[in-house]
């Protein structure tokens, strides 16, 4: 009985950490344990017959890591690059990613109660990217499922080339 006790509780007082950043005015979160590294904008090379929203690739260390802009993923406009604009390096199934946005916030923790779905409407085609929403310092945080926001064809096709790009 006791036993329960402590997993009911642990459950309510669960919590998990989430990077911040912030992309065109919105504060978006992607859970700590996927993120590889941040650093800071860096040209890219580009790949040709790439969707729009892979700007390229960067080699990482040695290892290629296509580079996606979560603006134009998003559907949003393409912004100017500016000393805040970093791209967020995560582990996507076992391969990295590169993830392109405004500016990174911050690391919060976020406990169950103050976790909620996101409302199901018409029309919204980035639905499937979102994790749900989170209700953090006054402010609607929205929570990204990093693994479905990369998508993996799109990795598969970009890095393809990558090799004779790096290469040259």
């Amino acid at each position: 009985m006791q036993a329960a006790r402590a997993m009911e509780q642990k459950e309510v007082t669960s919590e998990e950490q989430f990077l911040t950043f912030r992309l065109h005015g919105q504060d978006y979160g992607i859970t700590i344990l996927k993120i590889q590294e941040i650093k800071g904008w860096d040209k890219v090379t580009p790949i040709p017959n790439s969707p729009a929203y892979v700007k390229g690739v960067l080699n990482l260390r040695g290892v290629i890591v296509p580079v996606i802009d979560l603006r134009l993923r998003f559907g949003l406009p393409e912004a100017e690059r500016d000393i805040f604009t970093v791209i967020i390096v995560a582990n996507v199934n076992g391969r990295l990613a590169g993830i392109v946005v405004d500016a990174v916030s911050d690391v919060i923790n976020v406990g169950a109660g103050h976790l909620c779905e996101a409302p199901e409407y018409e029309g919204q085609e980035n639905r499937e990217f979102i994790k749900g929403l989170a209700q953090v310092d006054g402010k609607l945080l929205v929570l990204l499922d990093v693994d479905r926001l990369v998508n993996p064809d799109s990795l598969e096709k970009s890095t393809a080339a990558a090799p004779a790009a790096a290469a040259s």
